[in-house]
């Protein structure tokens, strides 16, 4: 017993020794430690936007500097949070690329919730406090969506004459692969709206301010071509109450009147308004178009497609289209009244019984004029001619005629691996150029794949007929005034 306590005691101040020592050694890490952090946190703040104004030892402080620590809760609230999926998918695509939803998910995703006790007003600092550095703010240096937004879509330098597409243009948007338009569709440019297909979605806005005739992109990130419509476009893409004289006959029924400028024209079938636009072309600022229809909601959409037209005119050229067509609701049959005193140089008939209005029509025709008729059948064609007999009019059937339009695919010829066809010149003697033939196609081939651009004439074409050909649309009857 007396062996074993002196051995406990000896025991017990081992301890106590290697627990003072453990705890110095701590006390020590622990300073190192705190010096560190309070490192670390002076050029954390500094990066982040929150300053600490501290004194310069041997210099006098200046009460008016700011001087602000932050809590380690604090500290980490100010880090930088690490990204979420959408943020790093979408910040492997292009900008045009992504849909407004997936922008405004994204915006979210990168609001950071800021702590209003950690901000710290940097008015009070001036340039000369902060060292003479202006320090940028948090938004602009952090956010992806600042800078790309600060970019500007470069556009080209307008030529004289040329003007950029504005807000209320009617514009054509087209997609085509493979020779064949997958998407056409006219629309208005408007404000806050979206141009929607199922290749994609491009937003007005980005439109507007851009010259026309070029390709942008789809959220998708198919090429679609935007250009403004033309009169023939407008025509084919409008609203329509009924059928309409298609832009290749109506400029042969041009050609058949020989309309010009300050003609004053008579047309009995306003329709959808597709003739008097190209009438009104036709005769100019100077000209008239009186336009008779029977149907009252045929010629309410007449007078609003004109309208139409001349608006999105007007913002294109800067410059007023001529109001120069009289639409009037009327039987031209029993309306001579409306005609008295008037002369006519020519008259565009789309009716389905034509002869029952040229008894009223032809005496204010002038001597040696057109009457151009427009007839969907051929027995329409046979009814008129029999009612100029029956009436004994003074008129001269000249043509009956059909404009038939067959496309055409022309294009160069490309093999199944997506290279250029090569033309092969012809074998003059088999026995000995047979080999130096098919080096010579062999090394064609190579270059042909070398060469983005092949030189001229030396890529085969292909030519056949457009798989999607335009029917019959109608038969035109030529009729001139005699004298008798």
């Amino acid at each position: 017993m007396a062996v074993q306590m002196p051995f406990t005691g000896l025991l017990m101040v081992h301890r106590l020794v290697r627990v003072c020592t453990h705890s110095q050694r701590h006390l020590r890490h622990r300073d190192v430690l705190l010096k560190l952090t309070n490192c670390r946190r002076e050029r954390r703040t500094f990066s982040t936007c929150s300053m600490k104004c501290t004194e310069k030892k041997g210099d006098d402080s200046d009460s008016s500097l700011v001087s602000t620590e932050l809590t380690p809760g604090q500290e980490l609230s100010r880090r930088r949070r690490p990204l979420s999926p959408l943020e790093r998918i979408s910040s492997l695509l292009p900008l045009d690329a992504l849909s407004p939803e997936v922008m405004q998910l994204r915006d979210q995703d990168q609001q950071v919730p800021k702590d209003a006790n950690i901000q710290v007003s940097v008015t009070h600092c001036t340039q000369e406090d902060s060292g003479g550095i202006e320090i940028p703010k948090e938004d602009d240096a952090e956010s992806p969506l600042a800078s790309d937004a600060a970019v500007k879509p470069a556009t080209s330098p307008i030529l004289p004459g040329e003007s950029l597409l504005t807000f209320g243009e009617l514009l054509i948007a087209e997609y085509q692969r493979k020779g064949r338009a997958e998407f056409r569709k006219m629309f208005q440019l408007q404000a806050g709206t979206r141009l929607q297909s199922s290749w994609g979605i491009i937003l007005h806005d980005s439109i507007a301010g851009q010259p026309a005739g070029q390709f942008l992109k789809t959220t998708r990130g198919v090429p679609i071509f935007i250009r403004r419509a033309s009169l023939e476009d407008y025509v084919l893409f409008m609203k329509r109450g009924p059928a309409i004289a298609y832009p290749k006959d109506a400029s042969t029924m041009l050609m058949m009147m020989d309309v010009t400028e300050g003609d004053c024209v008579l047309e009995s079938g306003s329709g959808s308004g597709a003739m008097s636009l190209f009438l009104s072309r036709a005769v100019g600022s100077k000209g008239r178009v009186v336009s008779f229809e029977i149907r009252e909601d045929h010629h309410r959409r007449a007078v609003l497609n004109y309208k139409r037209w001349r608006t999105s005119w007007s913002l294109r050229r800067g410059e007023e289209w001529p109001d120069n067509v009289e639409f009037q609701i009327a039987d031209l049959s029993v309306a001579s009244s409306l005609l008295a005193g008037q002369g006519f140089n020519a008259v565009a008939l789309d009716l389905i019984h034509p002869h029952l209005v040229l008894p009223t029509v032809v005496p204010h025709l002038h001597p040696g004029a057109v009457c151009a008729v427009y007839l969907a059948n051929i027995t329409q064609v046979t009814d008129l001619l029999e009612g100029v007999r029956c009436s004994a009019l003074p008129l001269l059937c000249e043509r009956i005629i059909e404009v038939p339009v067959r496309e055409w695919v022309v294009s160069p010829a490309l093999q199944k691996d997506g290279q250029f066809c090569t033309r092969k010149a012809p074998i003059l003697h088999k026995d000995s150029m047979v080999e130096e033939e098919e080096m010579s196609d062999q090394l064609d081939k190579a270059e042909l794949r070398r060469e983005e651009h092949p030189p001229f004439g030396s890529i085969p074409y292909i030519a056949r007929p457009h798989p999607e050909q335009m029917s019959h649309t109608a038969f035109l009857v030529k009729l001139r005034k005699c004298v008798s």
